[in-house]
This record gives structure tokens, sequence and C-alpha cells, in this order.
């Protein structure tokens, strides 16, 4: 599924006819269906690059926990975590959120979460955190954070 967002309007494309359907923010862990075709799609299951419009709006209507990635492009760790990211958003679709957060391009979000060194993960359950920490972790750490907060 192709999920994208522009400032707080997050859509999917279908996966039979490609229409781009909009989906709120509070229902990234629901199946939705196409406005169009009808047919069905799945929850987010990867990790959503976000702004601070969109994380604002997601953070806020989160029904479910949401694990932030604070990197930056030109870290290597951070490129090392990337695949563990990835692979929690997949395995824990349904349950959990997965955002990206580009410390060089939103410093203001970083600087909300007090992020001294990145990588830096952020689980955030009712839009307050309750796992903060710096460095390279693996998906096994990642999943159990968000399991937690479940």
């Amino acid at each position: 599924m192709s999920y994208a967002i522009s400032g707080s309007e997050i859509t999917c494309a279908c996966p039979s006819c490609g229409q781009r359907n909009r989906v709120p923010p509070g229902h990234l862990t629901s199946r939705g269906k196409c406005g169009a075709c009808g047919a069905a799609f799945g929850p987010l299951d990867h990790p959503l690059s976000v702004g601070p419009a969109g994380f604002d709006a997601i953070v806020s209507k989160a029904k479910a926990p949401v694990l932030v990635d604070f990197w930056a492009e030109w870290c290597a760790p951070c490129r090392m975590a990337a695949p563990h990211v990835a692979k929690t958003a997949l395995e824990m679709a349904g349950q959990a959120v997965v955002l990206k957060v580009d410390t060089e391009a939103h410093p203001g979000l970083a600087a909300r979460f007090q992020v001294r060194g990145i990588p830096f993960f952020a689980v955030l359950k009712g839009g307050r955190p309750v796992v903060q920490q710096a460095g390279l972790v693996g998906a096994d750490q990642l999943q159990a954070w968000l399991r937690q907060a479940l």
C-alpha cells in the first residue's frame, strides 16, 4: 500500500484501481475501503515520513501507540536502523503507527523531544511519551516497546 502525507492530509492509493483515498489520522491502524472501486486496503504497514502538521495530526488522533524515529540522511546509525524501523512497521501494522521525522528538515520537532543524538526513538501513547531512547536498537526492542504501550 502506498500511503502519503501532505501537510496533515493522509492518503492511501487503492491497490486495485490506484485512486487516492483520504485516511483520517486516527484510522491508520484500521482497514479501509476505496471510495471509487470498493476494494479493501490494509492499515499503514510502513514508516510514514512526517513534518510538524502531519505529526501533530497523527499523534493527537492516534488510537494506538506511535513509534517515532528521529533520524537524518547523513547519519550512518540512522541508516542502519531503517530496516529495523521498516520491519517494525510491517509486523505491528494494525496495532501501532510508525513515523519518521527528519531532524535536519524539522529541527523544531526534534527540539520538542530534546533529541540530542540520533537515531532517537520515542513511543507515544495518547500523545505522551512512554519511551524515549537515543541509539541504535533492533526491531525486537522497538516492537517490545510498542507492545508494552498497547
